[in-house]
């Protein structure tokens, strides 16, 4: 009973180590990031410890997968933070434009949407030419952080038939892709989506909501192995 106590006040322990950060603090992800996964792998630990060896492996295996758990989460988190502060420092006059956006998702994910307006001719899978050197930062970005993938996804407004807003949505996608691809992204590390309109992310009774909802937006996942 009392090992067991031991090891729940080590992962309460690295929760509340994880929640220490403050908000503004550069390296908050990294830090709940690798309090997570210590806490997971204190579990973990804990479980496989227990079943071998009753007279204490549960504790030493909390000890050990803690420490396991955190160097690995605090690696995606730091991989992540840096290239989220490379996007947003390249990319300051496009997001201070509201072209493009990016986001830091709970999964460590990172999202960069594109407003299509500026990217994208009306009912055109074309990009527009002045979009390109946009593009390009995101590829230098993109090819210099090799351990993650790329999901580029597509969206539409409501306007026009489902089936032709599903493909409109396919096709910018795929231009987008194409695009990292001839600029020497490789293509293993890039999949497309098309989800036409059928995940607003405003009203499509407005012109304004309508255009937030044509966008395309770039996923960008780690591998979950950075160490």
């Amino acid at each position: 009973m009392i090992r067991m106590v031991s090891i729940g006040v080590v992962t309460t322990g690295l929760l509340l180590a994880g929640c220490a950060s403050t908000p503004d603090d550069p390296n908050r992800n990294t830090k709940e990031k690798a309090a997570a996964g210590a806490a997971l792998g204190a579990i973990a630990g804990a479980i496989v410890g227990y079943q071998g060896d009753h007279s204490g492996g549960a504790l030493r295996g909390a000890l050990v997968g803690a420490a396991a758990g955190g160097a690995l989460g605090a690696g995606v988190g730091a991989y992540m933070d840096k290239q989220q502060a490379e996007f947003e420092r390249q990319l300051a006059s496009e997001r201070n434009a509201h072209q493009i956006e990016v986001e830091r998702l709970k999964n460590e994910n990172l999202k960069i949407t594109m407003n299509s307006e500026v990217s994208f001719d009306f009912n055109s899978a074309a990009i527009q030419p002045a979009f390109t050197h946009t593009l390009d930062k995101v590829n230098d970005i993109v090819k210099r952080y090799p351990r993650t993938s790329v999901r580029v996804v597509g969206h539409t407004d409501s306007i026009g038939s489902t089936a032709y807003n599903q493909r409109l949505s396919e096709d910018r996608a795929k231009s987008v892709a194409w695009y990292m691809e001839d600029g020497g992204v490789a293509p293993q590390r890039i999949s497309t989506e098309g989800r036409g309109e059928a995940k607003p992310r405003a009203t499509n009774e407005t012109e304004a909501g309508r255009q937030l909802n044509r966008r395309v937006e770039l996923l960008i996942i780690p591998d979950q192995d950075i160490q």
